[in-house]
């Protein structure tokens, strides 16, 4: 068993561990020329904290609880006790809008109250990409098919949280085990629909975020990953590609073409590698954690290569 304990090279975090190697020092000096120009564009990575600390104290008030924000926004409570207190003048600049753009949720809500349709459409959506057919979906959910199009369809921009709940649960239940229709993942392959590896749990709801097809998405790896495993292109990945052809431009062609190479094969495997050792870790006793933490990655990562390479050709 193969277990990477260590960032690759390649990576910002194998340059700030001590490596000088070009490619890491070439990845650092590209977060830092990123870092400065969100500064100069007026995108600084830390903002003022007043405005999240006004809005976590408002929804206090209103009868939500730390954990209850801390949930919706995908952060720790220690993190919303900090916010709420005004304990940093600035905070995370992803931090803020997540608390900012927090609001009742299919959680917290009465089952009539209404709450944004957009987590909803992406867990449609997800179960379709893999398989799920929409009719299924709906009885599953106890929603009729017509009302679920709608949904999945985006024609609304809310539902009752009673629906919402419904389809929250069929998701759980159905987001770990892969459909028999080959026309519904045919139709999400065609709209560029997410599957359910691409989303983050805590985030599925938050209107800001982005599904991450690959673990990498935003890098140049990811660009590989989609090619390699014919996944519809992001273009954070489409970006970072481009960036990476620039940067390495004025190579001489045998040493583009190298570089080339070196991260394709990068790109290759390393899923399917951090599934199968993880599963062995499992298999030993180690928990989602302790596995993580053995290969370098964090929770969300490692479950989702953990959905993208099931462990059997039938699970697949």
């Amino acid at each position: 068993m193969t277990t990477k304990t260590a960032p690759q090279h390649g990576e910002r975090s194998c340059y700030l561990r001590g490596c000088r190697r070009p490619e890491c020092c070439t990845a650092h000096y590209r977060y830092m020329s990123r870092y400065r120009l969100d500064a100069a564009r007026g995108n600084p990575r830390r903002v003022a904290s007043a405005p999240a600390t006004a809005h976590v104290r408002d929804l206090i008030a209103q009868g939500w609880s730390r954990s209850q924000i801390a949930d919706v926004s995908g952060c720790t409570e220690g993190a919303i006790v900090r916010v709420a207190r005004g304990v940093h003048p600035t905070i995370r600049a992803d931090l803020s809008r997540r608390i900012l753009a927090a609001q009742p949720t299919i959680r917290t809500v009465n089952e009539r109250s209404s709450v944004a349709a957009i987590g909803t459409i992406r867990r449609v959506r997800a179960l379709i990409a893999i398989g799920h057919p929409l009719i299924a979906v709906a009885e599953a959910s106890g929603i009729t098919k017509t009302a679920l199009g709608h949904i999945v369809n985006h024609e609304n921009d809310t539902l009752t949280a009673r629906h919402a709940r419904a389809v929250a649960a069929t998701y759980r239940a159905w987001s770990i085990r892969p459909g028999v229709s080959a026309r519904a993942r045919m139709r999400a392959a065609r709209l560029g629909w997410a599957p359910p590896a691409a989303w983050d749990d805590d985030a599925i709801d938050d209107p800001a975020a982005t599904p991450d097809w690959t673990g990498s998405c935003g890098t140049d790896r990811g660009w590989w990953v989609h090619t390699l495993q014919k996944l519809p292109m992001c273009e954070p990945c489409r970006t970072a590609h481009e960036e990476w052809k620039a940067e390495h431009r004025g190579l001489p062609s045998g040493e583009f073409q190298a570089a080339l190479m070196a991260s394709r094969a990068s790109a290759s495997s390393r899923g399917a590698d951090i599934a199968t050792d993880a599963r062995e870790l499992m298999r030993l006793g180690c928990d989602y954690e302790q596995a993580a933490a053995r290969l370098g990655v964090t929770r969300n990562h490692l479950q989702q290569e953990l959905k993208r390479h099931p462990e059997t050709a039938a699970a697949a």
